[in-house]
């Protein structure tokens, strides 16, 4: 099972969302790096269930222990650092009738295909509760991109269905961002989005969106041409994460109403700095940074359970019917932000020992 991403800098996440705790392992961390669980906490707690009225309520303190890799004086030894969270509230009671039974939409019955067997309490692998690991790989991730490359990596709640938020992507703040339960910066959109979910989950329903990741201070020459390109690799960490179906960068789909001299990207250069008029390649030209702002955009779908009564199949593949129970997020987007955050942070930490490696 490909439970493993990244090449110098790689992570493997173990653990299902019923069992004794999740987690992961991350390998190729630079040594001498001063960590502790207060620099990999505070992302986790953005992650957590139960964390706002418009989240999941399951309780969780996702309270993160470093099992290995760091030194009596707090550094990273440059060996495997194992990171472990106690899955603390599991209720499998609320999946028994799904012990048989394929719920709409989810992994069950594709994990069932492939397997044989799948764990049905709570999706196992395919629960978002396997993010954690993510999650805090790349608060470590953050850390060396920010101490030791100037580089700042961020994400929001973009769109709601069809509320759409106002964002400058070269100006938005971590606190703005932070400054509502939904994470949109944009305040008016925000309190619509919210009520919208809050609607949902009166409804037993749900809704997907769309969130809007951005790195910037990113130097020109980062990426790899062919295969490896930046956002291939940014494609496939937000196209691994789960509910995400569509991924976009720079003008995306949106690039091909324009001709080519409206979509291109005219290089200037000041005080011997090369940059662009405009940025509708989004950061990115042949696979490699371009040192402008890195901006691009993942959708999420709606969450799949729902608790109304929708057809499907059981393990004998016999029709029947089955009814949405449990805890579980009206919207993903709220969690979602750290775990766009995380993958955006793996990705472009590797890419930056990557660089180093091949040409100082």
């Amino acid at each position: 099972m490909a439970s493993s991403f990244g090449q110098l800098f790689r992570i493997t996440t173990w653990g299902e969302s019923h069992g004794g705790g999740v987690g992961v392992v991350v390998d190729g961390c630079p040594p001498r790096l001063k960590l502790s669980e207060a620099d990999i906490q505070p992302d986790l707690d953005r992650r957590r269930p139960g964390q706002s009225k418009i989240v999941t309520p399951r309780k969780e303190s996702d309270t993160v222990q470093i099992l290995s890799g760091i030194s009596s004086t707090g550094l990273t030894l440059g060996t495997p650092i194992s990171l472990w969270v106690k899955n603390e509230d599991q209720r499998s009671e609320a999946y028994n009738e799904m012990k048989d039974k394929f719920r709409p939409s989810h992994a069950d019955y594709a994990y069932f295909a492939k397997y044989g067997i799948r764990a049905w309490q709570g999706g196992g692998r395919a629960s978002a509760r396997e993010t954690v690991g993510r999650v805090a790989a790349g608060a470590i991730a953050k850390k060396i991109l920010r101490e030791n490359f100037g580089v700042e990596t961020l994400a929001y709640v973009k769109q709601v269905q069809r509320i759409i938020a106002e964002v400058n992507p070269d100006k938005v703040k971590a606190k703005m961002v932070e400054a509502n339960i939904v994470r949109c910066p944009d305040a008016k959109a925000a309190e619509k989005m919210i009520g919208l979910i809050e609607k949902m989950r009166r409804e037993g329903n749900t809704v997907g969106g769309v969130i809007e990741g951005i790195a910037r201070g990113v130097p020109a020459g980062w990426g790899e041409p062919v295969f490896d390109k930046l956002e291939a690799d940014l494609a496939k960490a937000m196209l691994s994460l789960p509910a995400s179906k569509a991924f976009e960068v720079g003008s995306g789909f949106g690039g091909i109403l324009l001709t080519g001299r409206e979509h291109n990207d005219a290089f200037r250069a000041r005080s011997g700095k090369v940059f662009t008029t405009t940025n509708r390649s989004g950061g990115i030209q042949g696979g490699i940074s371009n040192g402008e702002t890195i901006f691009f955009r993942v959708a999420f779908k709606p969450v799949a359970t729902v608790m109304h009564e929708q057809d499907t199949v059981d393990e004998t593949f016999q029709n029947t019917t089955l009814k949405g129970r449990g805890r579980h997020d009206p919207c993903v987007l709220p969690r979602a932000v750290p775990m766009v955050e995380a993958m955006t942070a793996l990705v472009l930490v590797d890419h930056a020992l990557r660089q180093r490696a091949q040409c100082g």
